[in-house]
């Protein structure tokens, strides 16, 4: 599997599930509202989880291939403008030329604005770092939206696995 598929592939699908997550969010009563909704006190609203979302692959871009990537600094305030965040990403992944990636053992130095350093390889930056924060954030939006109410199940997080099926329920 090449850093692209394991990387730009899985951020761009995942993209198209928070963007869906986020239009249904538009039916329900309290709209835009929700973009306030928070798990806990101390946890990011609705709307940082998801400019965290839209952030996160252009993050790793810097890293991954000589394009520079400047992360939004402010919160979406409309459910509209939380999708638009999303789609101006997407977009920018569409972009992406599996050619443009680094080798997967090219080494990655990732700095921390606490000090900490950590150094890896590029799979091992995917695989370990970028990744696994990019689905906390996701994971995070999908549970704030079906707490507030939104009648999301699984194969809302998942409709990317549709392309595999061969046999449905019943």
């Amino acid at each position: 599997m090449t850093l692209h598929q394991q990387s730009i592939a899985v951020y761009r699908t995942r993209l198209d599930t928070l963007a869906a997550l986020l239009t249904k969010a538009e039916s329900h009563p309290k709209g835009d509202a929700l973009l306030e909704a928070k798990l806990a006190e101390d946890m990011h609203p609705l709307a940082t989880q998801v400019r965290f979302v839209a952030n996160l692959p252009g993050e790793a871009l810097p890293r991954l291939t000589e394009r520079s990537f400047t992360s939004r600094e402010e919160n979406a305030t409309t459910l509209a403008e939380a999708k638009a965040q999303i789609a101006e990403t997407a977009e920018l992944l569409d972009s992406i030329d599996p050619d443009e990636l680094v080798g997967t053992e090219d080494t990655i130095v990732l700095d921390l604005p606490n000090g900490m350093q950590f150094t890896m390889t590029a799979e091992q930056y995917v695989r370990e770092w970028s990744l696994p924060n990019f689905y906390f954030h996701l994971t995070t939006a999908y549970a704030l939206l079906r707490m507030a109410g939104l009648e999301i199940g699984k194969a809302d997080f998942m409709p990317h696995m549709m392309k595999y099926m061969t046999k449905g329920p019943g």
